[in-house]
């Protein structure tokens, strides 16, 4: 059985009043995730859409051959898609049910629940003088609601409104504590509610990022020619968190730092009033909650102001008011990501409405007037900006997978044939011992060099400069106090000190086998080690021959074997595993580099990692069919030759994931399976310029169910397509899937959803029709 990982980068846009919309879409998410770990341990019976899911994912095993898993482990996300993404992920980390949030989107996203007390109008009589303009605006020809308001819900959203325009002037109309007591309120129910088992295997990571704005902005230092030091104001910022699976119990973060995201995020301009620290801890208070890393955390967040002890005023907007579309901060950690099987990267974008202002503007041939000019820069443009830059960038990163596969296959004979003459193919009948390894190992190290010629240097200069970096950067991550402009002078230090014993970087590095050079890559080069257990799985798990001698349980347990070794590489990367006595050390470097690099060598003992590793692969050899044993060998002792190749050509960077990213949109307008109109046909809470859902119950139960039909359709169709073109399933089964799905949807929903007796019934006359 040939296995797969879908994992989905998960991006969610702002929206307004949309994210109940953008709610529906990550529920159906987060419950094909529920229903792929059920299927994959084999557990239980099913219900609802999850079932659904369940069984295209058993259709693909037993009719394609193909066990697939869906995870989703990188999740990003802007203002109302802010908030959506911090549910998401807590739900992921911890197997909490997002029921409770789908419970606060419905009763609380209102004008009325959302309007500060203090602003909330007394009597009729508030603001007296106030009403016959307020009568004006929502009743005179052409008015706004009468031009984007269906007629059915034109007297609740005037009445709504009205409140809201009698409501105090010149400040935000909305509850800033108001809104974070219900995040909380939400975050508390997800915690007391059932909640299932965590949706990501044991130890993955999971990053969440979401954006806000700085509104009076921090320095960043900009390094140029002329002056050398520059202070430049920055108003992004980036909420992020990181994670590994462990269990049941754990909570992503603490709740006053997931709340303040949420917050923060989603305080659309002139609606909420800014987010200041002071009120989370308002609310930490009421809530007789703790927030026990405080400090570690705004340090973390917002490591300038913390410095700068001007934490207590920064004010945090909304984060599409720059980025909206936050794809850059996901693409940051694609790399290094373990992969224990063949991955299907994809990244998913929700964007409920794509381009709705554009087609108005263009309609209009006038020269843009003096207040649209105003507010269309202010907000619509950065917010509707594309993500062609961004996909561009995914584009070339997915060009130079494809580019370093093909150059891997095109080397393979001829370094399998270097490899074979080099051991003679004695080797591959004997038994291989640790210490056979760790001589084969080294003979092909030197033999590469002696082959590569000058092309050795460059590469040895890669990876030396790369060591460089991954020092430099463990130092100055150790003294965060130190506050330098960047590592650079770090790396100095360390090639000066370097050069002093013996490892000039343009002398020793020429000499392949000069002993400063061998002794400081064998005691620093944890990348190297890394790379190659990860080139070795590739090698069994996708680039893979069909041979009739070698089951895929075969495969399954060299796999197994590869990567419980390159786990013992990869714990020793992070700054922790060096141990509380690094800063010290760390602090004194500048004065006594030596000490530093002999306590990163000490603490990591990369040396005896290798002889345990030699013995975990000998024995996994030794018990692997000849046929196996052989190319896995190959390939272990091949890979000095691929990586002098390759190393330079990734500018010192090693590939994790196997295949090129592929990116798929989720909007109203890619769904037709129910209704061919797009968002015009589907979504309610476009009206009232994208508040509309605010207004109206009704609204927002429409977004949030017709969220949930469009998350199923496509969710049904990103399955599918992980299958290859040969095996593909047919259109008609395909939509019988989506009908089951659809139908599944509309029974959990209709005891729920009555605002509007006709919305469930309509709806299910069109599926049952399908």
């Amino acid at each position: 059985m040939r296995q797969k990982e879908l994992r989905i980068t998960l991006v969610c846009y702002g929206g307004i009043s949309l994210a109940v919309y953008m709610h529906g879409v990550t529920k159906e998410l987060w419950k094909v995730l529920r229903a792929s770990r059920a299927f994959w341990a084999d557990e239980g019976i099913l219900e609802s859409s999850e079932a659904v899911y369940a069984r295209l994912l058993r259709r693909l095993e037993q009719g394609s051959n193909l066990k697939l898993r869906v995870l989703s482990d990188i999740v990003a996300g802007a203002s109302a898609g802010g908030i959506n993404s911090i549910f998401l992920a807590q739900a992921i980390h911890t197997g909490q049910s997002l029921e409770p949030l789908t419970e606060l989107w419905l009763e609380c996203a209102d004008v009325d629940v959302l309007l500060d007390p203090d602003a909330k109008p007394w009597s009729r009589a508030a603001k007296f003088w106030a009403s016959p303009i307020v009568y004006y605006l929502l009743h005179r020809p052409g008015n706004a609601v009468s031009a984007s308001v269906a007629p059915e819900t034109r007297t609740e959203v005037r009445d709504k409104l009205s409140r809201l325009i009698r409501s105090r002037w010149f400040e935000p109309p909305f509850s800033g504590i108001g809104f974070s007591r219900l995040i909380n309120r939400a975050m508390m129910a997800m915690a007391e509610a059932p909640e299932g088992k965590p949706l990501l295997p044991a130890r993955h990571p999971l990053d969440l990022f979401v954006t806000a704005t700085d509104f009076k902005g921090h320095l960043e230092t900009l390094r140029l020619h002329s002056p050398e030091l520059v202070l430049e104001s920055e108003h992004r910022l980036t909420i992020d968190f990181h994670v590994k699976s462990r269990g049941k119990g754990e909570d992503l973060a603490s709740i006053p730092a997931l709340v303040l995201a949420a917050r923060s995020t989603a305080s659309f301009p002139g609606a909420f009033p800014p987010l200041q620290i002071a009120e989370i801890d308002k609310l930490v208070g009421e809530t007789a909650s703790k927030w026990p890393d405080r400090d570690a955390f705004l340090r973390r967040v917002m490591p300038e102001h913390f410095s700068r002890k001007d934490i207590d005023s920064v004010s945090l907007i909304d984060g599409s008011v720059l980025v909206n579309a936050p794809f850059a901060d996901a693409m940051t950690v694609l790399r290094d990501r373990p992969a224990a099987r063949e991955v299907d990267r994809r990244f998913v974008y929700i964007d409920p409405t794509p381009d709705h202002i554009g087609p108005r503007m263009r309609r209009d041939t006038r020269i843009p007037g003096f207040f649209p000019v105003i507010f269309g820069s202010l907000s619509s443009i950065p917010r509707e900006q594309p993500i062609r830059d961004n996909l561009e960038a995914l584009d070339r990163d997915s060009r130079e997978m494809r580019t370093m596969r093909d150059i891997v296959l095109a080397l393979r004979p001829e370094i399998e044939e270097t490899v074979d003459k080099l051991f003679g193919r004695t080797l591959f009948l004997d038994r291989p011992t640790p210490k056979r390894l760790a001589a084969w190992r080294n003979k092909a190290q030197e033999a590469a060099f002696q082959q590569a010629g000058f092309a050795y240097h460059g590469y040895a200069q890669v990876k030396f400069s790369g060591i460089l970096a991954m020092l430099g950067r463990m130092v100055d991550e150790g003294v965060p106090e130190q506050e330098l402009s960047s590592t650079e002078p770090i790396v100095q230090r360390l090639i000066g000190y370097l050069a002093d014993n013996g490892l000039d970087r343009m002398q020793a590095l020429r000499e392949g086998t000069s002993a400063p050079m061998i002794d400081f890559f064998r005691a620093h080069d944890l990348a190297f080690r890394i790379r190659r257990l990860r080139f070795l799985a590739r090698r069994v798990t996708q680039d893979w021959e069909g041979d009739p001698s070698v089951t895929e349980q075969d495969r399954d347990d060299a796999r197994a074997a590869i990567y419980e070794a390159l786990a013992l590489y990869i714990e020793r990367e992070p700054l922790h595993y060096l141990g509380e006595d690094f800063p010290p050390a760390a602090r004194n470097f500048f004065n006594d580099p030596g000490a530093v690099l002999d306590h990163i060598a000490a603490r990591r003992s990369l040396p005896e990692v290798d002889a345990q590793v030699d013995e975990m692969l000998a024995e996994v050899l030794a018990a692997m069919p000849p046929t196996l044993r052989r190319r896995v060998l190959l390939a272990y002792l091949g890979f000095p030759f691929y990586d002098t190749v390759t190393l330079p050509l990734l500018r010192g960077e090693g590939l994790t994931e196997f295949d090129p990213i592929l990116v798929d949109r989720i909007s109203p307008e890619d769904c037709h399976a129910i209704r061919k109109g797009g968002m015009a046909d589907t979504l309610r809470g476009t009206e009232f310029y994208n508040f509309g859902a605010f207004f109206s119950r009704a609204y927002r139960e429409n977004d949030y169910l017709w969220g949930r039909l469009h998350g199923a359709e496509r969710m049904i169709d990103l399955i599918a397509s992980t299958l290859e073109k040969g095996q593909a399933i047919p259109q008609g089964e395909l939509a019988a899937f989506k009908k089951d799905a659809f139908l599944a949807i509309l029974n959990e929903e209709q005891d729920r959803l009555l605002a509007d007796p006709a919305l469930i019934r309509t709806i299910r006359k069109e599926v049952e029709a399908l």
